[in-house]
């Protein structure tokens, strides 16, 4: 293993951000840049040992400091919707930035996705692990209290990228990490992921309505195009015409995952038939967004790593998190982190390939 420190470029506002880079003992590699603590490279093997780079993202920092879905970055304070940007706490009403009005997205427009971390590397569980860190101020975005994050990535030598998060707050706020990279099997540059085949362990699902929030109800997926709970080639459950699926484009659903205790615990699998890769997701979470990058299109395309254009359905999230608009829905739990308590989730993303 190794972790090798380069030059990313600046912000705007002149704050140097550096790129690490992991290396396993199979030759498979991750990209880190301390610049929204963003997964910017990625590389797995295929059946026959071939590595590809299977995230979207751009080659040099100035296209994350502009306008972008969120490739590859680490999203919060809280990930997802927050209706009408608002919450109550504690009978106070907190007033969020309302960055997809009149709803709160993924943190805000200044959230971690934006923000600068500190960076270590250092031994945990036995992993060389990048960790990285950051103080969100108390009003930052809106959210009450001082929270101190912490985010660990580590690569092993049984290719699985593992993401560990930890946080602590002076003050009660709510508190909802993910990750959100762009995953394509075949390679970032392949083409649609419309051939890869998911299955989720989710019997039931967040259904949505007007700018993506949810009703505040949990439905089984049992007669619905939701249900992922048998291998399914994303394409033809998107081109069967769904109303439920038309209506976005595609999938951007959270699923209810079947969960037993608070472990880690294996929720999906994703395999990409042409290239034999194969991704196992594992969360202590209770939720996972699927989402096919829908919206990617028209005016809203990027110009990728080594020159490739992403458009719709270039690649797809798989976002483990506490369901969407929590802190207005208390059906959904209570994702309030207090003083003295600590924030801790767990997302692997395990790679495998498969000879068939």
């Amino acid at each position: 293993m190794s972790i090798i420190k380069t030059a990313f470029g600046r912000t705007g506002d002149g704050q140097a951000v550096e790129l690490y880079t992991l290396t396993n003992r199979n030759g498979m590699k991750l990209s880190v840049s301390t610049y929204g603590a963003k997964l910017v490279q990625l590389w797995v093997p295929d059946r026959d040992g071939k590595l590809a780079d299977v995230i979207t993202g751009f080659d040099t920092l100035d296209p994350y400091l502009i306008r972008n879905p969120y490739f590859g970055a680490l999203v919060g304070r809280c990930a997802n919707r927050i209706s009408g940007a608002s919450f109550v706490l504690n009978g106070v009403t907190y007033h969020l930035d309302e960055n997809a009005p009149p709803h709160h997205l993924h943190g805000g427009l200044g959230g971690f996705d934006k923000k600068v971390f500190a960076a270590m590397p250092c031994m945990e569980n036995g992993l060389e692990t990048l960790k990285l860190t950051i103080l969100s101020p108390d009003g930052d975005q809106g959210y009450p209290g001082n929270l101190h994050l912490e985010a660990s990535y580590s690569l092993s030598d049984d290719n699985e990228v593992i993401l560990h998060y930890r946080a602590r707050s002076d003050a009660p706020t709510p508190v909802n990490i993910t990750n959100h990279s762009y995953f394509n099997l075949a390679g970032h540059n392949a083409g649609t992921i419309l051939d890869h085949e998911i299955c989720i362990d989710a019997d039931a699902y967040t259904p949505t309505g007007e700018g993506g929030i949810p009703l505040g109800t949990i439905q089984p997926v049992e007669n619905t195009p939701m249900d992922l709970r048998q291998p399914v080639r994303i394409g033809e459950r998107i081109h069967a015409h769904y109303p439920q699926l038309e209506k976005d484009g595609g999938f951007d659903v959270n699923y209810v995952l079947n969960r037993t205790g608070n472990g880690l615990q294996p929720v999906c699998r994703l395999k990409d038939p042409s290239s034999g890769r194969v991704m196992e997701v594992r969360t202590t979470l209770p939720g996972l967004q699927f989402y096919t990058a829908n919206y990617i299109k028209g005016d809203f395309t990027f110009v990728g790593k080594g020159g490739y254009r992403y458009n719709q359905y270039c690649g797809l999230c798989l976002e483990t998190q506490f369901h969407p608009n929590t802190p207005n829905i208390p059906e959904f739990g209570d994702i309030t982190l207090r003083p003295g308590q600590e924030y801790d989730s767990t997302t692997v993303y395990a790679f495998s390939a498969d000879g068939i």
